[in-house]
């Protein structure tokens, strides 16, 4: 694959799309317009190409991540990581929270590939934190402890955001196995989105991510009634269930709703497994 001119991440990106709602013309456009390739962001592990779509007079900046760019994993099968993105919006898409950006599964320049509306990010919203004080400040919750030099440590935190608390469910839901901080987009409209869902749905908990302050916590009236709805949204031979299924397999749209199951059950934000790394590395 040839490699395009480079350019910044989406955190610092130049090219700025405005936080966009999905609606059916946001999806045509994205799904039927011509893609340009305009630049590669070379920060990611996998292929990731900047483009600009257009279509009938309409135009956007977005991401396009070919299948044929995908780095081969050991856990996960070969050649399916957009679908996973796809899905991942299907599932945000049926909370009604919104958290990922419109994204479409189609053919590209380099074959086919998921196909994400650009999201630009804010750079003064502050999402995570480092603190040298033992217990995190009002506002602020405690992920756990990080090493800053050999011989000093720190206090991991985020936000105790509404919207952040959001994504945390939405990721016990599709078992992220890599909310890094870096997949956090806060717009400058106050809108929060995830982006990277490649390594999603597997069918062992995998759950890996910054978002550990609510772990063992409560889950909001509006978490247990978004997830009731996701429940029957779920089952077999609904709208839901048929799209997920030409995502994903039949024993990782089962997990799924085992996961969503679960939740209920407990009520309760997941914690550690304990059998799998709780932080991804790198943690941006």
């Amino acid at each position: 694959m040839p490699a395009p001119e480079r350019i910044p991440s989406r955190r610092m990106s130049s090219h700025q799309a405005p936080a966009t709602p999905t609606t059916p013309a946001v999806l045509e456009l994205l799904g039927r317009g011509e893609l340009t390739v305009r630049g590669q962001v070379r920060e990611a592990s996998n292929a990731v190409l900047f483009c600009s779509v257009a279509h009938e007079g309409e135009q956007a900046d977005c991401v396009y991540k070919p299948v044929a760019g995908e780095r081969p994993l050991w856990d996960f099968p070969d050649g399916n990581l957009a679908r996973r993105e796809v899905a991942a919006f299907e599932l945000s898409e049926a909370t009604g929270w919104g958290l990922v950006p419109p994204t479409v599964l189609r053919d590209g320049p380099y074959g086919e590939g998921m196909v994400q509306l650009w999201v630009e990010a804010d750079p003064e919203a502050t999402l995570l934190a480092l603190v040298e004080d033992e217990e995190p400040g009002e506002g602020w919750k405690a992920v756990g402890p990080a090493q800053v030099a050999e011989d000093r440590t720190a206090l991991l935190v985020h936000a105790d955001s509404p919207q952040l608390r959001r994504l945390a469910v939405l990721d016990a839901v599709i078992n992220n196995g890599d909310r890094k901080g870096g997949h956090l987009l806060p717009g400058p409209d106050g809108h929060l989105y995830g982006i990277d869902h490649g390594v999603s749905f597997h069918v062992d908990d995998k759950l890996r991510t910054l978002l550990w302050g609510w772990a063992g916590e409560e889950l909001t009236e509006e978490a247990v009634a978004v997830l009731a709805g996701l429940d029957a949204r779920l089952a077999p031979g609904t709208p839901l269930a048929e799209r997920l299924a030409a995502l994903l397999t039949a024993a990782e749209v089962d997990a799924l709703r085992e996961r969503v199951a679960r939740l209920r059950g407990t009520g309760r934000h997941p914690v550690p497994s304990g059998q799998w790394p709780a932080i991804p590395w790198p943690p941006v």
